[in-house]
C-alpha cells in the first residue's frame, strides 16, 4: 500500500510519521507531476486552508485532485484538509475541492489560544483528540455518516471514500483514525 501525503504546506510529516509507524509506505505530492504516481490513498493535513486551496491551483493540481477523488481514491482529510473537501464553508463563497456534502465552519473554537484537547468516541472506540484552530462540520448530506460528536459538533464523518476529521490524529498516540483510513482503502469497511 503507498499513501500519497500532500505536502505543499501544512502538518504532513507527522501523518507520514503515523503512516510508518503503521509499517504503510508514503510519499509527499508537492508537485502535478507527483499525482502520476501509484497511488492507493490520499491524506490531506492540517494546515492552512486558504494557502492550501491558492497553492493546489498554482500547481496545476486542484482539478486533478478533485477527479481523482470524484473517481473513487480514497482520501483523509484533517483540520484544514476537511475544509478543502467541504462542498460549502459558512460565510465564504470560496470552495476548494469541494467533493463531500458537508458546511464546515471555520476556526469555529477561536484562534490558537482556542485550542483544546478531548476524549469522544471514534469507530467505537474513545479516544484523544486534539483541536487546533479547528473547524467542525455545520451540516452534512444524507450520504454523510457521521463518525464522532465532541459538544454536539460533528467533528469527524464519513461520506463514500472521503473521510474527515476536525481534530488531528497524527499529533497523538493513537492509531484508531489512521487504521480507519487504511481499512478504507483496504475496501475492509
Amino acid at each position: 500500500m503507498n499513501i500519497g501525503v500532500l505536502a505543499v504546506q501544512g502538518a504532513f510529516i507527522e501523518h507520514r510519521r503515523m503512516l510508518a509507524k503503521l509499517g504503510v509506505d508514503s510519499f509527499e505530492l508537492r508537485k502535478k507531476e507527483d499525482l502520476g504516481r501509484s497511488v492507493d490513498g490520499l491524506i490531506l493535513p492540517g494546515g492552512e486552508s486558504t494557502v492550501m486551496g491558492k497553492l493546489l491551483h498554482e500547481l496545476g493540481m486542484m482539478k486533478t485532485l478533485r477527479d481523482l477523488i470524484k473517481q473513487g481514491l480514497p482520501v483523509f482529510g484533517t483540520c484544514a484538509g476537511m475544509i478543502l473537501l467541504a462542498e460549502q464553508i459558512e460565510d465564504s463563497p470560496v470552495t476548494h475541492l469541494g467533493t463531500m456534502d458537508i458546511t464546515v465552519v471555520r476556526n469555529a473554537y477561536g484562534r490558537q489560544l482556542g485550542s483544546f484537547h478531548a476524549a469522544s468516541d471514534f469507530a467505537s472506540q474513545t479516544i484523544n483528540m486534539t483541536f487546533i484552530r479547528a473547524p467542525y462540520i455545520k451540516t452534512a448530506g444524507e450520504g454523510v455518516k457521521i463518525l464522532s460528536a465532541v459538544d454536539h459538533k460533528i467533528v469527524a464523518a464519513r461520506q463514500g471514500r472521503q473521510l474527515v476529521t476536525a481534530f488531528h490524529p497524527e499529533l497523538t498516540d493513537t492509531t484508531t483514525v489512521h487504521e480507519y483510513f487504511l481499512n478504507m482503502v483496504k475496501g475492509v469497511i
